[in-house]
């Protein structure tokens, strides 16, 4: 007897997804790297990527066309060839946050800063109130801004550099925007913290710290950086933004096996969408539901280009 179970089919419960930023400067993807990584447990993830939790109504979908090459008269098939590559990812997120709804916004996704007295109605939020300096000491996780500061435990915080004229793409950790000139953007000293996705909730405030639910995604506050109130999350339908992100699905199996699908790069192709399933009449539940095209990426062990990588690990002495 060789010892090795039968094969078969993977069973799942639920997908879960991971995402990472694109350096969109550098245009350099999120790796990872299967043969290392793939056995990583699924509350943990390695870095950078992020846990978005949960999601349901997973669907990926291959429209790349295949042709056949044909020679001669009559003309006969002999190869293939594929004319063109596309690939497709849907999914709902099964809760809210700061991230869910910048990849399901498909477009640029922003934050309410608290707005000064008597500043002017305005969608996206009116002229913001001054934000406050960082001082020395603070870290991903506990931000120091000193005793005077008026914050709150509940607050949500958004921490990110000054507005001075940068062009480009802007943003700490993650772009959250681009800019094509200052005029653009009205020279708002607070417009890169207005697009910032380095936000987090203050659950905790001891000694002048703010000690937050969770690291900030661009780690430690570099010099310049400061930190501003805000409301909440709003997204605009129109605009010529896109978010860019790497993803990772996994599929855990029952069988101790597991599916992953990477996508180096995602970008959303639908405007921003909500699902809603009816609890008890009269309560609903709203999905965030996103919808993504594949980009491409060179591999580097063949040069090709790929839109997916699909990795299957086999449970424990499973034949292969």
């Amino acid at each position: 007897m060789s010892g090795l179970v039968e094969a078969t089919a993977p069973v799942t419960r639920r997908v879960r997804a991971y995402f990472a930023p694109v350096n969109r400067t550098a245009g350099v993807p999120a790796v990872f790297d299967a043969a290392q990584l793939g056995g990583f447990a699924l509350d943990a993830p390695p870095a950078p990527w992020i846990d978005l939790g949960w999601c349901s109504g997973f669907a990926r979908k291959c429209a790349t066309k295949v042709a056949a090459l044909r020679t001669g008269a009559p003309a006969v098939a002999e190869t293939q060839v594929r004319t063109e590559v596309e690939a497709t990812v849907a999914l709902e997120f099964e809760s809210w946050g700061k991230l869910q709804m910048a990849l399901a916004a498909g477009s640029q996704q922003m934050n309410l800063l608290v707005p000064t007295a008597g500043a002017a109605a305005n969608g996206s939020g009116g002229v913001a109130t001054a934000a406050v300096p960082l001082a020395a000491g603070s870290t991903a996780a506990s931000l120091n801004v000193g005793a005077a500061a008026s914050f709150n435990i509940g607050d949500l915080v958004a921490v990110d550099v000054d507005y001075t004229g940068q062009l480009g793409f802007v943003g700490s950790g993650v772009s959250g925007a681009y800019v094509a000139s200052s005029a653009a953007v009205n020279g708002d000293i607070n417009y890169v913290r207005r697009i910032s996705l380095n936000v987090a909730r203050v659950i905790a405030i001891a000694n002048g710290a703010l000690q937050l639910g969770g690291p900030l995604l661009a780690g430690a506050p570099s010099p310049g950086m400061q930190v501003s109130r805000l409301l909440g999350f709003v997204d605009r339908e129109g605009g010529s933004w896109f978010q860019e992100w790497s993803a990772l699905f996994v599929m855990e199996g029952e069988q101790s096996d597991r599916v992953i699908f990477h996508y180096p790069r995602l970008q959303a192709m639908q405007g921003a969408a909500e699902s809603a399933t009816t609890l008890a009449a009269p309560l609903e539940r709203l999905r965030l539901t996103g919808a993504f095209r594949a980009l491409p990426v060179k591999d580097a062990n063949d040069g090709e280009t790929v839109v997916c990588f699909r990795s299957y690990l086999p449970g424990a002495m499973r034949a292969v």
